[in-house]
């Protein structure tokens, strides 16, 4: 028996990837989403999803509530769609990702989430703030849109780059993952591109660091780059300071945490909701240099993340939590995800171990 399974088993919650019931009988849904501890309980929000797609994919955020990590207690939505016209919330929208930080300077709970609108597919590509002063909610939405507009990233060496807004227009370019493409990618030519109205913000994590200051970390680009941005001291936008990891390189579903002062973060490429080899990124300052480093999974189904994407990185804190997890400081949440019945992908919590110096995600026997 593998030690995951061991921990699993103790636990006497399926973090496998089996049915996971709360106190009501049913699997908990709550996908894409984060814990956090507040009043002596875990926090777990995430997405809820339809079971059929009917009347639409995304119902919301739900929040469940834990004593132990093992028994949660449903609590409903704590953010819905609605039926307002042309609302930014308007059932048929897109939630995902929702991630809840608490603010202890305003005492208010802040949700980050990726937003597309009804009808407009993935196009929006939006980053949305919603609050509450309570964590059963409901939060209030008070943002939604592209991020950075105007604004140029940490390093971008513009001498360089100011030929990027015409890039597109060249017939060579119009060809995809040719190198001259992708150099040009790297460089920035569809940060040019979005620069007036604001770059695209879709799979995405918040990170609090040891200082207090938050960091909301997104794919952007369509996709090809990764941004970290500093959020303002309310938590509730940009400070207007960020910078772009992996250019060209086709990251999503970005984790990350802090361990002996060296930034970690774990990640997915891009094929759809079909799982692949997880990416591998560490630095020493947030704001990079960042590099990339081999697949940190191990055993069978590692090229595929064990069937799963990552959706965040939970910090153990207590004796008790370190001996529910077999002493690991770190458990990587993911989703097995089931497009076709959202709501009953599946959760696999894995406890990250360090082997020679890198964190390891191994697989259960």
């Amino acid at each position: 028996m593998s030690l995951f399974l061991a921990v699993a088993l103790r636990a006497q919650a399926p973090m496998d990837g089996s049915v996971w019931k709360a106190t009501d009988g049913q699997h908990i849904n709550a996908h894409g989403g984060s814990i956090i501890r507040y009043g002596g309980s875990y926090l777990w929000y995430g997405e809820t999803r339809s079971a059929t797609g009917k009347p639409y994919s995304s119902l919301g955020v739900s929040l469940y509530t834990s004593k132990d990590l093992q028994h949660w207690t449903n609590h409903g939505l704590v953010l819905k769609v609605n039926d307002t016209p042309g609302s930014d919330l308007e059932g048929g929208c897109i939630i995902e990702r929702p991630k809840v930080l608490y603010n202890a300077r305003t005492r208010k709970f802040v949700m980050w989430f990726h937003l597309e609108l009804k009808g407009k597919g993935y196009a929006a590509a939006r980053a949305a703030v919603a609050v509450s002063d309570t964590p059963q909610g409901p939060f209030r939405l008070i943002s939604s849109g592209r991020v950075n507009a105007g604004q140029y990233p940490i390093g971008f060496c513009l001498p360089d780059t100011t030929d990027l807004r015409h890039q597109l227009l060249y017939p060579e370019l119009k060809k995809w993952w040719t190198p001259e493409w992708r150099r040009q990618i790297e460089r920035g030519m569809f940060f040019m591109r979005d620069l007036d109205g604001g770059q695209m913000a879709r799979d995405q994590t918040v990170f609090v660091d040891d200082d207090g200051k938050a960091y909301h970390i997104y794919s952007s680009e369509d996709n090809m780059t990764l941004n970290i941005a500093q959020l303002t001291d309310d938590y509730l936008a940009h400070n207007g300071s960020f910078v772009r990891v992996a250019a060209g390189g086709q990251n999503e579903a970005p984790t990350i945490f802090k361990r002996n002062g060296i930034y970690w973060m774990i990640t997915s490429g891009c094929t759809g909701w079909a799982p692949n080899a997880a990416r591998l990124f560490m630095a020493k300052n947030i704001f990079g240099p960042w590099k990339q480093l081999p697949n940190p999974c191990r055993g069978e189904g590692a090229d595929k993340t064990f069937g799963a994407q990552g959706t965040y990185i939970f910090k153990v804190e207590t004796a008790r939590e370190r001996k529910l997890f077999g002493g690991a400081d770190y458990v990587f949440m993911a989703d097995i995800w089931k497009p076709k019945e959202l709501s009953d992908s599946r959760h696999l919590w894995i406890p990250i171990r360090f082997e020679d110096g890198m964190p390891v995600l191994h697989k259960a026997r």
